[in-house]
């Protein structure tokens, strides 16, 4: 992400605007440190992000799957090839 100190960023106002509104996030510094991120409005805030359940109805769990594989674990913990 691509860094403006202040100086930069109110000369550079109209193209950095431009940026943000196409997507392209970055930070204003002051000082050389981070003071804010600009971001265009429409951006999701993180709290908005959907991430549990984003693959719902593409992935089928088998109906074994809690004794998948059940007597090759229990050979190699007994020693049985």
């Amino acid at each position: 992400m691509q860094t403006y100190n202040i100086h930069e960023a109110k000369t550079q106002l109209s193209k950095l605007v431009e940026m943000a509104a196409r997507g392209e996030s970055f930070v204003i510094a002051k000082a050389g440190k981070p003071m804010v991120k600009v971001t265009a409005l429409d951006t999701p805030d993180a709290s908005e992000i959907k991430r549990f359940g984003f693959m719902a109805g593409q992935i089928k769990v088998p109906d074994d799957f809690n004794t998948m594989g059940a007597g090759d674990i229990e050979s190699l913990f007994e020693g049985k090839p």
